[in-house]
């Protein structure tokens, strides 16, 4: 009979990323779109709904990955920086699992008129936005009114200005 390892000798954390796949699209200011087509960072006029929500397709199936390997889904926690951020939020908030939290940097909340009807299992994960107020490329004010949006129907979020 072949005996279980103790639960001390297995991996309490997973670290999968995901790497993000080259866009033809590239802003005028230089910026490679990676998860999805940006055309504008003045306002969230035209966003690539289609190429947002491939990219969140496939971090739900990371996360459903993970449980099936045995990792309860609410030590699970999405996150990333710029584009990344703002796939993480997305992402989080629409997964239908119950995730551990959601980290999400320098970003803004894409495709913000999904929100909340598209929220329904993590309306009460913890959610932390930090941004930088001089930053060069996602307006600082983008950042802010994600997180009031997003505060709207998920209270727990925090919102850290560097």
């Amino acid at each position: 009979m072949a005996s279980t390892p103790p639960s001390s000798s297995r991996p309490t954390r997973a670290w999968p990323t995901a790497h993000a796949q080259r866009s033809s699209e590239i802003l005028s200011s230089g910026i490679n779109a990676e998860y999805g087509d940006i055309f504008t960072l003045s306002e969230f006029d035209r966003e690539d709904g289609p190429g947002i929500k491939k990219s969140v397709s496939y971090i739900h199936q990371l996360i459903d990955t993970e449980i099936s390997n045995g990792t309860p889904s609410e030590s699970i926690f999405v996150g990333g920086f710029s584009q990344g951020g703002a796939i993480a939020l997305y992402a989080g908030l629409t997964c239908q699992k119950k995730l551990g939290g959601i980290i999400a940097m320098s970003c803004y909340l894409p495709l913000r008129n999904d929100f909340p009807a598209s929220c329904t299992t993590n309306k009460d994960t913890p959610i932390l936005m930090c941004h930088g107020s001089s930053d060069p490329v996602v307006q600082f004010r983008f950042g802010q009114m994600s997180s009031i949006l997003i505060n709207g129907f998920n209270p727990t979020i925090k919102f850290k200005t560097y």
